[in-house]
């Protein structure tokens, strides 16, 4: 069976998805975010060299997973980045969702999701983060290309998948009105329904350049959000 790298194991979230859920982090990403608060997670392991990850199969996971039921509603897969796992994610979302629970990716998006419609097949949603809208500031900000993020915002709005966006919101760094803008672009009319999650910027275990950032102000996340409703988004969360 596919094993994949697991760093750890929350039995219990109300952060991570909609409801309790377990959230898995699977090691290993390929983006280098600026404002990462859990940079622990970005290097990627071929082998058992790290005593803080566990190599693990679906089914290891999903008897972990089993201790929790009745009280969740479901898991999350995150990282790092857990779509660069897939065929791990599909075997262990087959065994969840037989189990009568829901399955939620956290992607930062640049893995093309439409490449694995078996995965599609069993994943109740994504959540997808929008790092940046315009190429120069994604690149700056995470050293990556956001072609496949836009990309995946279409195919998971059009499937019925997209759970939630998120952006997490930096003034100066971040350009958050023309990702509004370009969302609406991508995904028209679906923005009224899908939630929209305005993250405001912190830096607990930041250790890039933004470590020592300062995060936004309350106005100034009422601003975005008074500009998303403008916009024509109706589920707006600020956290």
């Amino acid at each position: 069976m596919i094993k994949a790298p697991v760093r750890r194991i929350i039995p219990h979230s109300l952060v991570d998805g909609p409801g309790n859920r377990t959230a898995i982090f699977l090691q290993g990403c390929n983006l280098r975010c600026a404002y990462c608060h859990n940079p622990e997670t970005q290097k990627i392991y071929t082998d058992n060299s790290s005593l803080e990850i566990e190599w693990m199969t679906a089914k290891e996971v999903f008897e972990e997973v089993e201790k929790n039921i009745p009280f969740i509603r479901g898991i999350t897969l995150s990282g790092g980045e857990c779509t660069l796992y897939p065929e791990f994610l599909t075997e262990l979302f087959t065994l969840v969702q037989k189990a009568g629970l829901s399955c939620v990716i956290d992607t930062n998006g640049s893995i093309d999701l439409s490449k694995y419609p078996e995965l599609m097949e069993v994943c109740t949603g994504v959540m997808l983060d929008v790092k940046a809208w315009d190429e120069k500031k994604f690149k700056r900000l995470t050293g990556g290309s956001n072609e496949v993020v836009k990309k995946n915002l279409k195919y998971l709005a059009d499937v019925n998948k997209l759970e939630e966006i998120r952006i997490v919101c930096i003034e100066d760094e971040v350009d958050t009105e023309d990702i509004l803008k370009g969302i609406k672009t991508a995904i028209g009319y679906k923005i009224k329904t899908t939630k929209l999650r305005l993250i405001k910027f912190r830096n607990h275990g930041v250790i890039g350049r933004l470590k020592d950032a300062n995060s936004p102000s309350d106005e100034y996340m009422n601003g975005l959000k008074e500009m998303a409703l403008k916009i024509g988004f109706e589920k707006i969360i600020i956290s």
